[in-house]
């Protein structure tokens, strides 16, 4: 049975990920698991999960990350996947596990308010999936109180988008054919909410956590054709979501995007620079 079955503070996101931007995740699932997989080992890098160790995925989608963290853990541990979207936890439960890692436990729950349990983890791991709660330090403060005490906190989440070409080039080369863009809340949820560094800080002591560390860190990510890294602009991204609601507009942005990205084109395939942040914290013992 769904443990998101009851209301939530979070329809809206429920909503969503269960509609159309899980399927569009799930018909991208591989080249998004290229894209960001570095993204994610430099915040695994960070949490240092150990064998034995009892591991919260936040946000864990299609499930990559989930598994790669049964992988570190070794049989001996055990790691359980939360997320809210339905079709991408179908993906997620049907993936390999390979021998001598744990198997992952695949939740769908809400982590903003569903029961995590208490003291049950020796750490929580997101990549990307946590910057959607309509109240962060709610939800910070349930997976504070799912971690046993001291137990650690490591995510990776987007700097500004300013600084993010590989989800601003495809924008700005449409942006002449596209009408005017409503202004938007830099704190509503969505992939830059937790751009500010300082915001972020503030969450997670409110919640309960101590010794706060944001590393930026830089790379290129991507690694699809061009014909591949364009239909996923199309699909994903602030142009996706222009797209979505006027698909009639594809045909006219389509050369100037094309134009835009082919620059970044290597022998490895589309390759743009990102720009995130790897967030540490630990429990606070007296929180």
């Amino acid at each position: 049975m769904s443990e998101t079955a009851s209301p939530s503070a979070n329809a809206a996101q429920i909503d969503y990920w269960n509609a159309s931007a899980g399927h569009t995740w799930v018909t991208f699932q591989e080249q998004l698991d290229r894209q960001i997989e570095p993204l994610g080992l430099e915040a695994m890098r960070a949490l240092a999960p150990a064998p034995g160790e009892r591991i919260l995925d936040v946000g864990c989608g299609c499930g990559q990350t989930s598994l790669e963290l049964a992988s570190r853990v070794t049989g001996s541990g055990a790691v359980t996947g939360a997320d809210i979207s339905a079709p991408m936890l179908d993906v997620a439960r049907a993936r390999t596990v390979h021998a001598g890692t744990a198997t992952p436990d695949f939740r769908q729950v809400d982590a903003q308010t569903g029961d995590l349990g208490e003291g049950a983890y020796d750490a929580v791991f997101s990549r990307f999936g946590v910057m959607f709660f309509s109240d962060p330090v709610a939800a910070f403060a349930n997976l504070r109180k799912a971690l046993k005490p001291a137990g650690r906190l490591a995510f990776v989440c987007w700097r500004p988008f300013e600084e993010n070409l590989w989800m601003r080039a495809a924008m700005e080369a449409a942006q002449a054919y596209l009408p005017p863009a409503p202004q938007m809340d830099p704190r509503a949820p969505g992939p830059f909410a937790f751009a500010d560094a300082d915001r972020v800080r503030s969450i997670l002591t409110e919640a309960g956590f101590s010794d706060v560390t944001l590393h930026a860190f830089n790379t290129s990510i991507g690694g699809s054709n061009l014909d591949q890294t364009v239909d996923l602009a199309f699909r994903v991204g602030p142009l996706g979501a222009v797209l979505r609601e006027q698909p009639d507009l594809a045909p006219t942005v389509a050369g100037a995007v094309r134009a835009a990205l082919v620059a970044f084109e290597t022998p490895s395939g589309v390759l743009m620079p990102a720009a995130v942040w790897i967030v540490q914290a630990r429990a606070n013992l007296m929180g």
